[in-house]
């Protein structure tokens, strides 16, 4: 996933972008709400993690807008504000989750596989695919019973065919996914990628639709 994390505590923000970017998500971490309206104007995200008290303004507001234009991006609440009348302002703005600081890193992680599965369809950290038994909430697969490593790179591509099984996905769109990860974005990323997952996952699990895109290929 592609996720924008709306922090200004620099401390903080490291830490939870690096445990994001670590459980294989790129990241586009902003301190100010009128950055994080410039990112979302230029990137499509998958989730979104939102401070309360930013530097201008309080994210209860950008919230309210986000979903007052008909979006439905996920959102993740990360405060200090842990009054019962906060938690309830948040999720009756539209917040999908409200986590209290300081936080666990790894309950974070989980938190946001939890929205990821929601959104997706998946609400079973555990599916199946073809002879590919996939961990969602672990990030891990085991082909024929076997385990399989997946890069950042490559568990960011494969989950996003995962949460659109038979959709077409574009080259543009997968190279959305990639962006922020420390290695460039090269002319020919994709196609690096999507053949070492055949080898890993089977030559059937991406199917290439030529000049169109890729999908998922049928189990």
């Amino acid at each position: 996933m592609r996720i924008l994390l709306i922090e200004d505590d620099t401390v903080l923000g490291g830490a939870v972008r690096d445990q994001i970017a670590g459980d294989g998500h790129s990241v586009d971490w902003v301190t100010r709400l009128d950055a994080a309206a410039d990112a979302m104007a230029g990137a499509a995200h998958d989730l979104i993690l939102l401070d309360l008290m930013l530097p201008d303004g309080r994210g209860i507001g950008f919230l309210k807008a986000l979903r007052a234009r008909g979006s439905v991006t996920p959102v993740i609440i990360l405060t200090a504000l842990d009054q019962v009348s906060d938690r309830i302002e948040g999720l009756n703005a539209g917040a999908d989750d409200y986590l209290v600081k300081p936080f666990d890193l790894a309950e974070l992680s989980a938190r946001i596989g939890s929205v990821a599965r929601r959104y997706s369809g998946n609400p079973n950290p555990i599916i199946t695919h073809g002879g590919l038994e996939i961990d969602l909430a672990a990030r891990s697969i085991r082909r024929d019973g076997r385990p399989v490593q997946l890069t950042a790179r490559e568990w960011a591509l494969f989950e996003a065919f995962l949460a659109r099984p038979g959709q077409l996905l574009s080259k543009p769109q997968l190279e959305e996914k990639l962006y922020s990860f420390d290695v460039e974005v090269e002319s020919n990323t994709i196609e690096v990628h999507v053949s070492r997952l055949r080898k890993k996952l089977g030559t059937g699990v991406i199917e290439t639709e030529r000049g169109l895109g890729y999908r998922l290929g049928a189990p």
